[in-house]
């Protein structure tokens, strides 16, 4: 029997058209996950030009991950009533203009508010790609372009130090740090470009409403959620944060119970209850929002320990992540095998020895005060890499498997939201006593603590369902 799913994506976009597109989205994602990481590197540069506060360098990046994350499930909405392929380009123009914004700020001021406009855009295009890719691609070849994808996101967040180190060491054209958002300016055109020409998904067939009381929840609750863990960085945990954290779980409960609701009376909510009906979508919710959190809480602390605590340049601190993105691009392309040898003892494996490594790179830190020895380092980090690559880029594919195409679509705007909720918890949880404490000793602090989640991430990894279960009733089907 012909597979629906197959002739619905051959009908949209065709086979050429669909691998273009989906370049576009790969594209964006790049963009807008190496934003996150890139500006670490940069950080100290702009600080010293601007004269930026600490907490106005804090607000250069969590004010891009605030709007980004309070925009993606009003903006997957916004997708599905005026079209996917419209939301995308706008998104895209919005984002390269901001970029050129933030490459010209004169003030710390300007440059933050010109990151917020970065994230409001960002999350523009960012709700739709989930949705393109399932309408885009038969059923079959869903693992793959899921594995293409997260690997490209989990690239560009490990390439932005690298990348941010080269640039500023090279200082093209002068340009300094304001190079790390100008090189938005060709890759933004690029999947402008292709997005104008071959995505050609519309709006969704059945319309939804805007569902404003859910996006107003929804937006409240995550402000004062991912404010109060930003202010958490800076300020510690105060009583008015306490209070905020209240407001945001509070807040949290009337949206369930409104979007609960909402379901009941055949309506169209932001979030379906049904989406964590699936056991890979629910335990991979946690599991999922856990991992950005610590991979964001490293590249970031890493980032900042290198420069101000062992007083390498930014281009050595770039240089020192090489090792790192080679052993992530080899766990990544191993990964498919393994996971279908081991199943989802492989993602165990690699979350593990990502913890092991980073344990054995703080106890080394703690015995030679901060002294470090590329030769000896550069094991342990190609190995930790390594353990990355296996996990991240499997996770995600094996996290939606157990989805419809429909559920899928719906998925589009939550699970980046998921992924952003993690990253600000990673950086309030795993940051908060280093940034008060800019020393040998609060580096190997922050790095253990890195180590003890990545091996608590490892055992409940297993609680995933094991891909080699789901794939044999489907390979019965196809033989039969």
């Amino acid at each position: 029997m012909t597979d629906p799913d197959a002739v619905a994506a051959r009908h949209l976009f065709g086979d050429r058209a669909a691998w273009a597109a989906f370049a576009a989205c790969l594209i964006a994602v790049f963009m807008q996950m190496i934003d996150v990481t890139i500006v670490n590197v940069a950080l100290p540069n702009l600080t010293e030009d601007l004269g930026a506060s600490r907490s106005q360098q804090l607000l250069v990046i969590s004010g891009y991950s605030l709007a980004f994350a309070c925009t993606l499930l009003p903006a997957a909405r916004l997708g599905a009533l005026v079209g996917r392929r419209s939301m995308f380009l706008v998104s895209v123009v919005a984002f390269t203009a901001a970029s050129v914004w933030c490459g010209t700020a004169s003030g710390a001021t300007e440059l933050v508010v010109a990151r917020v406009v970065q994230g409001f855009a960002g999350a523009g295009f960012a709700a739709q790609t989930i949705a393109i890719i399932t309408a885009g691609f038969p059923r079959e070849r869903h693992p793959l372009v899921f594995a293409v994808y997260g690997a490209t996101a989990g690239f560009a967040g490990m390439l932005g130090p690298l990348l941010g180190g080269l640039l500023i060491g090279a200082n093209p054209f002068g340009l300094g740090w304001h190079s790390v958002f100008l090189i938005n300016v060709p890759l933004g055109a690029i999947a402008f470009t292709l997005a104008w020409r071959y995505l050609r998904l519309g709006r969704d067939r059945n319309r939804p409403g805007l569902h404003p009381a859910g996006v107003a929840l929804s937006t409240a609750g995550l402000f004062l959620l991912l404010f109060a863990l930003a202010e958490v960085q800076q300020r510690g945990w105060r009583p008015e944060l306490l209070g905020a954290l209240a407001g945001a779980a509070a807040l949290g409960v009337a949206f369930v119970v409104h979007e609960r609701a909402e379901l009941r009376r055949g309506g169209s909510p932001l979030v379906r209850a049904d989406l964590f009906a699936d056991r890979g979508f629910r335990v991979g919710s946690g599991i999922i929002a856990v991992f950005f959190g610590l991979f964001t809480a490293f590249v970031f602390a890493m980032s900042i320990a290198m420069q101000e605590v062992l007083d390498w340049s930014a281009v050595r601190t770039g240089l020192s992540m090489t090792p790192f993105a080679i052993g992530a691009g080899v766990g990544a392309l191993v990964s498919p095998l393994l996971l279908r040898r081991f199943g989802v003892l492989a993602l165990a494996f690699g979350i593990a020895l990502f913890g092991g490594c980073i344990g054995a790179g703080a106890g080394y830190l703690w015995i030679t005060q901060g002294e470090v020895n590329t030769l000896v380092a550069i094991g342990p980090v190609i190995a930790s890499g390594f353990g990355v690559g296996i996990f991240g880029v499997q996770l995600q594919p094996l996290m939606l498997s157990g989805l419809d195409q429909e559920r899928m679509a719906e998925a589009s705007g939550v699970l980046p939201t998921i992924e952003q909720i993690g990253n600000a918890v990673g950086l309030a949880a795993l940051s908060a006593v280093f940034f008060r404490a800019h020393t040998v000793d609060g580096t190997v602090t922050m790095m253990a603590a890195i180590a003890a989640v990545a091996v608590a991430l490892a055992v409940a990894t297993t609680a995933l369902p094991d891909p080699r279960r789901l794939d044999a009733p489907r390979s019965a089907v196809r033989h039969a």
